[in-house]
């Protein structure tokens, strides 16, 4: 972010030193009619005059016009300056001429040439300058409303990347601490039953962790990590659940790892435990995840129980919201969410679908 700031400074810098460049060249050195005469010094001051003139307008534009009166939607006002700082410039040019007499020094210097005097261009030179003005003014008033976009752009970004930082953290908050302690009690009971599935179940637990506090600290995370994830989270969940509930679970084997922003796949799944079974009655959880090449589509299907409302909009936690929104910012036109609840069916589907 920094190295980009800098560059657009730079970029900014060297295109004004370019307009005053060329600028100064026309009013300096670019002079046709003046040419094969003696010029007299008094016009090189009034040039230099004017010119000084000009930067000052480009700037007072830029750094108090445009920004207090144009891009606060005050056009009138705006316009109005602008038009009293043109003439401006065209009085104090004309003052200028007068205090140095430099149309009475011009003319005797096209005398001696011939019988062409200047008299007969000073209506070209008003308007080339009002003209050379109003091109200043325009330039200034360009780049100056360019780089406000620009920079509302970029603070949109830093916004809008904050806001993703906030709602990753506030995601890994929603997987409930009440889950790792019933999972250890869980464990631990396991430990006086069957030493080694405890093992593993430790070993998951503390994977998942290492996951949700280390691994997750970046902005995208491997495919393989998020589906290991899932896969994790699903294994701990069976400890707790009873016979009456069935998991089905499919991922493939092997993935072609692609990068992905990590835990958009839990709160879909996290869900479906939370809302889609039941301790009485029979109950099934669906999670599918296939691949082919560069998309990935994750199937969680699950039951509907009258004391749970399944409507994503009205059951959806913080969690669950923020992994749409995510979505949304991550992955604009890369993904489909289908979310179908069948009544007749009984069950409650959602369906995504993310290119990576």
């Amino acid at each position: 972010m920094i190295l980009q700031k800098s560059k657009g400074t730079l970029i900014n810098v060297l295109i004004q030193i370019l307009i005053w460049v060329v600028l100064g060249n026309v009013l300096l050195f670019y002079q046709p009619f003046l040419r094969d005469i003696a010029v007299p010094y008094q016009y090189w001051i009034k040039q230099t005059f004017v010119f000084a003139m000009l930067i000052a307008a480009y700037y007072i534009n830029a750094h108090i016009l445009v920004p207090t009166f144009l891009l606060k939607k005050r056009t009138g006002l705006y316009f109005v300056s602008v038009i009293a700082i043109m003439v401006a410039i065209v009085f104090l040019t004309d003052f200028a001429d007068r205090l140095l007499d430099i149309r009475q020094l011009l003319e005797e210097a096209f005398h001696k040439r011939g019988p062409r005097k200047p008299g007969d261009r000073h209506g070209f030179f008003d308007t080339f300058l009002i003209t050379l003005t109003s091109l200043v003014l325009g330039i200034s008033t360009s780049i100056k409303t360019t780089q406000d976009w620009q920079k509302n752009k970029e603070l949109h970004q830093q916004m809008e990347a904050e806001k993703i930082s906030s709602e990753l953290s506030f995601l890994k908050a929603q997987i409930n601490p009440h889950f790792f302690f019933n999972t250890l009690n869980n464990i631990y009971a396991l430990t006086l039953i069957n030493v080694e599935t405890s093992r593993t179940a430790l070993h998951q637990l503390s994977r998942m962790m290492r996951y949700v506090l280390y691994d997750t600290q970046n902005s995208t995370a491997l495919l393989s990590q998020e589906v290991a994830f899932v896969k994790d989270y699903i294994s701990l969940m069976q400890l707790r659940l009873t016979d009456k509930v069935t998991v089905d679970y499919v991922a493939p084997a092997a993935l072609q790892e692609f990068p992905v922003a990590p835990m958009l796949f839990l709160p879909f799944v996290e869900n479906a435990f939370k809302h889609g079974i039941s301790d009485t009655q029979p109950s099934t959880v669906t999670v599918h995840i296939k691949q082919e090449g560069n998309q990935v589509t994750l199937l969680v299907k699950n039951g509907i129980f009258k004391k749970q409302g399944v409507d994503l909009e009205d059951n959806k936690g913080i969690g669950l919201s923020n992994t749409i929104r995510r979505l949304d910012l991550l992955y604009p036109g890369k993904h489909t969410l289908d979310v179908n609840e069948d009544v007749q069916q009984n069950t409650y589907t959602v369906n995504l679908t993310l290119s990576l």
